[in-house]
């Protein structure tokens, strides 16, 4: 089946690139993991039994996603919090038939199989419920990036359920981190995040 482009506009700094590939079995998905790892290191997959979400990040979702990775690791250095980040590592479950590359991710003290947090940035209207990809993973919270707000999402025995704060980082204001993560100069927001930390301390 041929791939359905779900952003076909022309492209701007403002919009990710998105195809969907159709009854991908996990042998082809492994494949195109492999053949991207080599030669498109910054594009992330996301697989769902059988449907594959190829997409390529625009300037957009990667300032939004680098900016949350820094203000949160301040966080964490300013309030002596372990926490350990693994990037854009690819996750995959056989069994499950779901894998992805999360924007970020982070382990609250020791590693473990699967990141105790997730971040995605959704800017693209994309098919795959990312959600159900992470609940089969076992990810315990997932933060999504979603109309300029952050929505906190943790796994319970019926799925995922909305809260208003992170359960690993319960101090942490998403409503602060929401404006500060769409500055224009990163440097300073930064610089003036970490100094409000150390004023509260």
């Amino acid at each position: 089946m041929a791939p359905k482009h779900i952003d076909d506009d022309v492209y701007t700094p403002e919009s990710d690139q998105v195809i969907v590939l159709h009854d991908i079995s996990w042998k082809q998905y492994s494949a195109v993991l492999d053949m991207l790892g080599d030669t498109h290191p910054g594009v992330r997959t996301h697989y769902l039994e059988g449907v594959l979400e190829i997409m390529s990040p625009s300037e957009k979702h990667e300032g939004i996603k680098t900016m949350l990775a820094r203000l949160v690791e301040i966080y964490a250095v300013e309030r002596t919090i372990e926490l350990n980040g693994f990037g854009q590592a690819t996750y995959r479950r056989r069994v499950k038939e779901r894998g992805l590359e999360p924007d970020e991710c982070y382990f609250i003290g020791r590693k473990k199989r699967f990141p105790d947090i997730a971040f995605e940035v959704v800017l693209s209207h994309g098919i795959i419920d990312r959600l159900a990809i992470y609940q089969g993973l076992g990810v315990r919270e997932v933060w999504l990036w979603r109309r300029g707000a952050f929505e906190i999402h943790r796994l319970t025995k019926a799925g995922y359920k909305r809260r208003d704060r992170s359960r690993f980082l319960p101090e942490l204001d998403f409503t602060v981190l929401a404006t500060l993560v769409q500055a224009k100069d990163q440097t300073q927001a930064i610089r003036e995040f970490r100094d409000s930390l150390r004023a509260r301390s």
